[in-house]
């Protein structure tokens, strides 16, 4: 479906040049995957050193072979990204593996993870 897909952040790929956000398994507008922010988007020093590594993560993630991409909706940004579903040859999803592999948290709607905290 990509000729190019390349991480972007944690959390965000770009397909093509086209933006778009993992949803770790999860429903649009319901649950998904948070990454730390990167750069000045970051609240902490911390933070922006756990995006980098996010990011390095998914970027691996992503140069398997035999990657599916689901899209699920669209985001309501300006962007208007697409909201995905990234499945691994063996059908696990690659945000629900950063969250499993400490690189993501939960996502809830109204809900903002504290990545500087601990």
């Amino acid at each position: 479906m990509c000729a190019s897909l390349t991480a972007v952040d944690g959390d965000t790929v770009r397909c093509d040049g086209r933006l778009m956000r993992l949803l770790g398994g999860g429903i649009p507008f319901v649950w998904g995957i948070d990454t730390p922010e990167i750069g000045s988007h970051a609240k902490c020093l911390k933070e922006r050193k756990l995006a980098l590594i996010a990011k390095g993560r998914l970027r691996e993630l992503l140069e398997e072979r035999g990657l599916r991409i689901e899209i699920k909706g669209y985001d309501k940004t300006p962007a208007h990204r697409a909201l995905v579903n990234i499945y691994r040859k063996d059908g696990r999803e690659v945000g629900a593996v950063l969250q499993a592999e400490g690189f993501a948290r939960e996502w809830r709607p109204h809900h903002k993870n504290d990545w500087c905290a601990e």
